[in-house]
């Protein structure tokens, strides 16, 4: 089923390279920073430079969040202007959620209480691994109880599962603790978002739903940075979930290069604006 669904994929995409999906696509990007080398004054300029999009490029949406480490939440927020751009963090002991459970929770609800409107977690591993379910389980709903009714992105880690069987208990398990969006990987591995990872998530978000009647929603994240690619995901996500969830509140991209390569698309041109 899978290489069939990565066959038709990768045989039409040019059915999917239109303008308006190349806009869509950049109104799903998470716009993202996650360095050590990240400072205030790089993060007001990060974020100035998505307040004076619009002023450049009035016909293109907005990214549809800008994500930072928990430290830049409430910087973000005092700084943005762009009507509809989310402030997003990632929390919960990122990346690799070897932390105490308090400790995640508390962080992921200081962030929260400092301006975040979006949580990005990291699925603890470490208990999935051992084949702890329920104790997995717990801690991702901790982290949601902690949000409340902001959005919790759980990412998977997909890169360091061992098969496609792993990629889909994963899923089916952040959504049924309360994930409002999963997610493939951190960008800290090697091996970031894969079609393959992606099909495997996107056919349990379509299992969730008609189980549930709860939609939950999807980002690849991790080494996209070419327009192929993020088309190849957007076809993944319609062609397995449909139109309904090709928009920002269902579908995002965890990017820091793409946009510029998505905006030369559309100009026909090299754009270096972010």
């Amino acid at each position: 089923m899978i290489e069939n669904i990565l066959k038709a994929v990768h045989n039409n995409l040019e059915h999917w390279n239109t303008p308006d999906n190349l806009a869509l696509c950049l109104g799903c990007i998470d716009l993202t920073t996650l360095n050590t080398t990240d400072t205030a004054e790089r993060i007001v300029s990060f974020t100035g430079k998505v307040n004076r999009f619009g002023e450049h490029f009035p016909q293109y949406p907005y990214p549809a969040a800008i994500c930072v480490y928990p430290k830049w939440g409430m910087l973000v927020k005092e700084q943005l202007r762009a009507e509809g751009v989310k402030v997003a963090v990632v929390a919960g002991g990122f990346p690799h959620s070897q932390t105490f459970l308090d400790v995640k929770v508390a962080e992921c609800a200081k962030a929260v209480e400092l301006g975040a409107d979006e949580v990005d977690v990291v699925l603890p591993l470490n208990l999935f691994l051992a084949g702890d379910m329920k104790g997995a389980a717990e801690e991702v709903a901790a982290m949601k109880n902690a949000v409340g009714d902001k959005c919790l992105k759980v990412i998977l880690e997909t890169g360091a599962l061992q098969d496609v069987s792993d990629v889909m208990e994963a899923s089916m398990l952040a959504m049924e603790a309360g994930a409002d969006f999963i997610k493939t990987s951190t960008g800290k591995l090697e091996q970031g978002a894969t079609p393959v990872a992606a099909i495997a998530m996107c056919r349990s978000i379509a299992e969730y739903y008609k189980k549930s009647g709860r939609r939950v929603g999807f980002k690849p994240a991790g080494g996209i940075s070419n327009v192929k690619d993020a088309l190849c995901y957007l076809a993944v996500v319609e062609t397995i979930l449909g139109k309904e969830w090709c928009n920002s509140s269902l579908f995002r991209i965890g990017a820091s290069r793409l946009a510029n390569n998505l905006l030369g698309a559309l100009e026909q041109k090299t754009v270096g604006y972010y």
